[in-house]
């Protein structure tokens, strides 16, 4: 049985403040190599549109003054000071630039904590921010979807000890919307605009009204810690989100996809290995060139150039000017690189080109199994249906009860002696947690033996 990172969120529903390109559980950004939004994971839930401001409930403010931004030594310095004399846990929240820029760093670091106030700390002129981890020490973080904004606070030297995720702790409460304005009109009663989620953060100096909207971000996510922690407490549900938010101290980013190029929108249209190996060597010229030039690879070509240009396979400059997604000037900056891309592909043997799919060590997809493997089909029904019974009763997302992946892994293929304790070894290994495997474990075992 193959093993994957543990899945610790699905892709959770848009708010006004969800920027581009934050993935995942990510998991989409304008980036050309995101999966097309007709090409949804079978046990994804879809998604649910962005609730609006509530217009009868007071906008939320800022208790004190917008502190300035934090990018030269003595500020830094003395914010690492004021928020090692803070007291409690610390609000932390990350801007990026998806959408605008190749990598997912951190192009601002914003931080409340009581006595400490709020600061803004742009990462762009240190080297790192581990003097800003050692002040903060073992104290909890509080997050709002922690695996956003982990991988990139890593990358600056930052890393909890302890955290609290309070986009996660309302999944677990089952909440309809666990975006944060959402969550900040439902227990706070104040408003929360996110009119520069999709902002380029690598923008310099940074708008005031963009800052104001950072600031914001942090000013309240003590209070709702507290109060979702109250309602995690009456649900019997504390206990659950502990060993969640203990299993997130782990997680660096979700796992890399291999043969990314597959994810091309558009390319299902094209017929026999030698148009995949064309999309392929385009595919990863545009990401070395968007790469090198920090932008999204979707700025560099479009996935309809990629598509085009795999179709037709000019064998020259000349005739790869001549088609329709060569004619804007953005596409045509790089036409030396892209016949480049094409005649290597061209000059492939056969041997060397991309199979029509891609060979995976998991399961293949649950659409294929009734009639090539009929069991497997039926001890995954099965077995779906347990969950879903199981998070009604529990109040839960039948995706955070327990992996989707992982019941296709575990119907897939079953532990060779099936029992409550081997289907919850089975479990583990693949990174539930003890609340989980004690909810399902027996009766998924049940299910796999039929």
């Amino acid at each position: 049985m193959t093993s994957f990172e543990p899945e610790f969120l699905v892709p959770r529903s848009p708010d006004p403040g969800e920027q581009p390109g934050r993935p995942e559980p990510s998991s989409g950004s304008p980036s050309a190599d995101q999966k097309p939004a007709d090409q949804k994971p079978a046990d994804q839930k879809p998604a649910q549109e962005p609730a609006a401001p509530d217009p009868g409930l007071p906008p939320l403010t800022l208790r004190d003054p917008l502190p300035p931004v934090v990018d030269t030594v003595d500020a830094y310095r003395e914010t690492c000071r004021a928020i090692a004399r803070g007291t409690g846990p610390v609000a932390i929240d990350a801007e990026r630039a998806s959408g605008y820029r190749y990598s997912q760093r951190a192009y601002l670091v914003q931080l409340r904590r009581v006595g400490s106030g709020t600061h803004l700390v742009d990462p762009v002129p240190f080297d790192d921010l581990t003097d800003l981890d050692d002040a903060i020490g073992d104290s909890e973080w509080i997050l709002h979807a922690a695996t956003q904004d982990l991988p990139c606070l890593t990358e600056a030297g930052m890393r909890p000890r302890a955290l609290f995720d309070t986009e996660l702790a309302g999944r677990l409460l089952n909440l309809p919307r666990v975006g944060l304005a959402t969550l900040v009109e439902q227990f706070l009663g104040h408003s929360l605009a996110k009119e520069h989620s999709a902002a380029d953060w690598s923008t310099r100096p940074l708008p005031d009204p963009w800052l104001l909207y950072a600031a914001l971000d942090v000013e309240v996510l003590v209070e709702l810690r507290d109060l979702l922690e109250v309602e995690l407490e009456k649900a019997g549900k504390l206990d659950w989100a502990h060993q969640e938010f203990e299993a997130l101290l782990t997680f660096t980013g979700p796992a890399p996809k291999t043969d990314r190029w597959r994810r091309t929108s558009g390319m299902h249209r094209l017929r026999g290995r030698r148009n995949l190996g064309l999309v392929r060597e385009l595919w990863e010229m545009r990401d070395e060139i968007a790469q090198r030039r920090d932008t999204t690879p979707g700025r560099v070509l479009a996935d309809a150039a990629i598509v085009e240009m795999a179709t037709a396979a000019p064998t020259d400059v000349d005739e790869l000017k001549g088609l329709r997604t060569m004619r804007g000037r953005g596409a045509r900056r790089h036409l030396n690189d892209w016949q480049r891309a094409i005649d290597t592909a061209l000059a492939l043997p056969e041997d060397e080109l991309p199979r029509s799919s891609m060979r995976g060590d998991g399961p293949p997809p649950p659409r294929a199994w009734a009639e090539k493997h009929p069991d497997a089909a039926d001890r995954l029904a099965r077995c779906r249906d347990v969950v879903t019974t199981l998070a009604d009763r529990h109040d839960l997302p039948a995706e955070n009860l327990i992996s989707p992946g992982l019941v296709r892994e575990l119907a897939w293929e079953p532990p060779a002696e099936i029992s409550p304790d081997t289907v919850g070894a089975a479990l583990a290994a693949r990174g539930a947690r003890p609340w989980q495997i004690e909810l399902v474990g027996a009766l998924l075992a049940e299910a796999l033996t039929g």
